[in-house]
């Protein structure tokens, strides 16, 4: 990635307004950003994005923020006043791609509706990110991950079969409509080189991650089956396990393939399970896991995880090391990958995080800067649509920015 400053960048020309909050809009901004498209993040002039206060902060500044803003410039507007409204219009004209989370009939109620929008800009790709979408009978209601992750079976597959069903320790569902919003708008700008028409993207965060759950609905549907929760392990395949280490250390082991559960079974001494008729079958497997668990957990038990790990690798066999991440940040593959950055940050100085998503050998992405502060280039995107000084001054003075 150290050549990346001198290629040219995948999204350049494309520019975003980010006028959404919190995760799931905002993330998808950022990843259009880290492939360099213009994107300028509007927040209320009073109530800034609630992310940057989210989860952990150092000297009162939100870390979330420096994550989900970076690549994109800082502006404050109030959509909810006629002087708001002209200058979203304003920025309208040269935008490709408006990304928004307010309930469904908000820009309506403000005279921005996408009907509106369109005949400013025809080409406009507007994406309206919300809990249920744009319409329905759940469709006013407040949405967040959580709920869909409950709603959408994720919770109830998981944690341990006597649990309760287990919500994620951090925003999944957002994360994955954020991916899939990206997607929608690169798919949307895509049809706009032929049709030269911007059009609506009505992402409903419930929605995308019922998809990458699988076929949990046709099982149902087709054979009348629920799966249940599991913890740890699979109705798909054993051994599958998260296992304890001599050393206080935890290891995960995968045996999707019947090859690598028969190196498991060789490496920790049981072959004779390869000859039972149901080892064959992953689901079979499935079914003897407290035995297979057994020996497998038993030989880890035995040995420090550095041993583990090469035994594992030498045999062929799947593992990993359970991480927090304290070992992320020093593990050598994710070093070599450049899967972590280290970037210059207004507030910090140097400050490690997650680089851009993939990488592209001719238009590579790129962190340019950590997220600014509230408002930071809101009178440079005045002057750039010819508002003079003291018209900012009264804008400003107005509350309108």
């Amino acid at each position: 990635m150290s050549d990346s400053v001198s290629k040219p960048s995948a999204l350049d020309g494309i520019k975003v307004i980010d006028a959404a909050t919190l995760f799931a809009g905002p993330m998808a901004a950022t990843m259009l950003g880290d492939f360099g498209a213009d994107v300028l993040k509007i927040e209320h002039p009073t109530k800034a994005d609630p992310v940057r206060w989210h989860g952990a902060s150092k000297d009162g500044i939100g870390l979330w923020w420096k994550l989900i803003g970076r690549n994109k410039r800082a502006m404050t507007l109030y959509f909810g006043s006629p002087e708001g409204q002209e200058i979203l219009k304003e920025l309208i004209v040269g935008a490709d791609v408006l990304i928004e989370n307010f309930r469904p009939g908000t820009l309506e109620k403000w005279g921005l509706s996408p009907e509106v929008l369109h005949e400013i800009n025809p080409g406009l790709v507007i994406a309206r990110v919300t809990g249920f979408g744009q319409f329905g009978p759940y469709s006013s209601r407040a949405g967040f991950g959580t709920l869909a992750e409950a709603m959408s079976g994720f919770a109830a597959i998981t944690g341990q079969p006597e649990g309760p069903p287990t919500l994620p320790p951090f925003g999944l569902a957002d994360g994955i409509a954020a991916l899939t919003t990206a997607y929608a708008i690169m798919v949307a700008l895509k049809a706009r080189d032929t049709t030269g028409r911007g059009q609506v993207i009505d992402m409903a965060i419930i929605e995308p991650i019922l998809t990458v759950l699988g076929p949990q609905l046709l099982a149902f549907d087709q054979l009348g089956t629920l799966q249940e929760r599991t913890g740890n392990r699979s109705s798909s395949n054993a051994p599958r396990n998260t296992y304890k280490t001599r050393d206080g250390s935890w290891v995960a082991v995968s045996t999707s393939a019947h090859s690598i559960a028969e190196r498991v079974m060789r490496l920790v001494g049981h072959p004779e399970y390869i000859e039972e008729p149901w080892f064959s079958s992953g689901s079979e497997r499935a079914k003897h896991a407290d035995e297979l668990d057994a020996a497998v957990g038993d030989w880890i038990a035995q040995r420090d995880r550095d041993e583990v790990m090469r035994a594992f690798e030498e045999a062929d066999a799947a593992v990993a090391p359970i991480y927090n991440a304290k070992d992320v940040l020093e593990d050598p593959q994710f070093n070599a990958l450049g899967t972590i950055k280290t970037i210059e940050d207004a507030d910090f100085g140097p400050i490690r995080m997650q680089n851009v998503l993939f990488r592209l050998d001719e238009t590579p992405g790129e962190i340019r800067h950590t997220g600014l502060s509230q408002g930071h280039d809101t009178d440079e995107v005045l002057a750039e649509l010819g508002k003079s000084p003291d018209e900012i001054s009264w804008l400003r003075d107005e509350g309108v920015v």
